[in-house]
């Protein structure tokens, strides 16, 4: 199975940061530069970046452009390139702005991380679960404190700005119960284990079970969470959840790239952090180069660059064939390609 091309697009400062000191978001690039993002964006099946770039910007890089939209209609491709957070933890701010963008969204972890349970409260009679937040609310405070009992303290279940509320769903504050919702037993407590939700039908170990018994709703109906995936009994906030191999307590990017093609992906581009481009090159996995050079100097030792981790000796270090030289205004873009002589 052929890995996904794999392409790194980062701006740097002319002393080669991708970021200041205190790793604040970096926007120093011009508007000629975000086009140039969004076009690789729109060019590739998927977007991969760090779990620290995530909550550096709090959003990703979607195609807005109605002509780059169009053109991957037209290459059969779906609006929206995945967008893939890398990370160890599987905790994440559900009110990141990353959370309520219009992409599919995918979590790359190792496997060690089905182990790492996600605290969240266990919903009573007095409690709401407010499904856009990811928090059960209790008399009005976030009751994230308590245990979550949804999936045994492994995860909680957005399910596009719905309410759980004494067994009943709530549909932007209405009461959406056509009939007695028995979800187990009017708890809202969704005991449900490795399923996969497609379209409205329970698939369980990959064939469809709609003709078995509904126990979701004792029968009465289906829960329809939009083709997300049910993991150990818990949905997430992503729509998949890729686990790695891992290796020395970190991920095997073979292995990642390896499940990432199996899904059908083909082009990824990946946009940082510096631990992340270091891991990937590292494991030879990555193909292109793209850099644009941005007229400022941030300086700091601890400043990050594109690449980070424990480098390379120069006898060993990567090489590159420089493909291209562009001058944009006062930015240079310059684009390489791995595994030159």
């Amino acid at each position: 199975m052929t890995e996904p091309h794999a392409t790194v697009i980062l701006a740097i400062s002319a002393d080669g940061k991708i970021a200041d000191a205190v790793r604040s978001p970096a926007r120093f690039g011009s508007a000629n530069d975000k086009a140039h993002l969004e076009q690789q964006v729109a060019a590739s099946d998927a977007v991969l970046f760090g779990n620290g770039t995530l909550q550096a910007y709090g959003t990703t890089m979607r195609v807005i452009s109605p002509e780059l939209v169009k053109q991957r209609e037209l290459q059969g491709k779906p609006p929206q390139p995945v967008q893939i957070v890398c990370s160890r933890s599987s905790q994440f701010d559900p009110n990141l702005r990353f959370f309520q963008q219009p992409v599919p969204r995918w979590l790359l972890t190792g496997q060690d991380g089905r182990e790492t349970p996600l605290p969240s409260p266990v919903p009573t009679k007095d409690s709401k679960f407010d499904r856009t937040s990811g928090t059960i609310v209790k008399n009005g405070q976030d009751a994230r404190s308590t245990r979550d009992e949804f999936s045994s303290g492994t995860g909680i279940l957005p399910v596009h700005e719905r309410l759980i509320d004494n067994g009943a769903i709530l549909n932007n504050g209405q009461d959406a119960r056509s009939t007695r919702d028995e979800f187990s037993s009017g708890t809202g407590i969704l005991p449900v284990h490795e399923r996969l939700i497609e379209n409205g039908a329970i698939v369980k170990n990959g064939q469809d079970a709609r003709s078995t018994r509904d126990e979701f709703s004792s029968g009465t109906g289906i829960l329809p969470v939009h083709e997300r995936l049910i993991d150990n009994g818990a949905t997430s906030q992503f729509d998949r959840i890729i686990y790695a191999k891992t290796a020395g307590g970190e991920i095997d990017w073979i292995d990642a790239f390896q499940q990432l093609a199996s899904f059908g992906i083909k082009r990824l581009a990946i946009l940082g952090g510096g631990k992340l481009v270091a891991s990937v090159l590292a494991a030879g996995l990555v193909d292109e180069l793209w850099l644009t050079v941005c007229p400022l100097i941030l300086g700091g030792a601890d400043a990050p660059t594109p690449v980070e981790g424990k480098g390379f000796l120069a006898d060993l270090a990567p090489k590159l064939e420089l493909l291209a030289v562009k001058q944009v205004g006062q930015e240079v873009f310059l684009h390489y390609r791995f595994g030159a002589g």
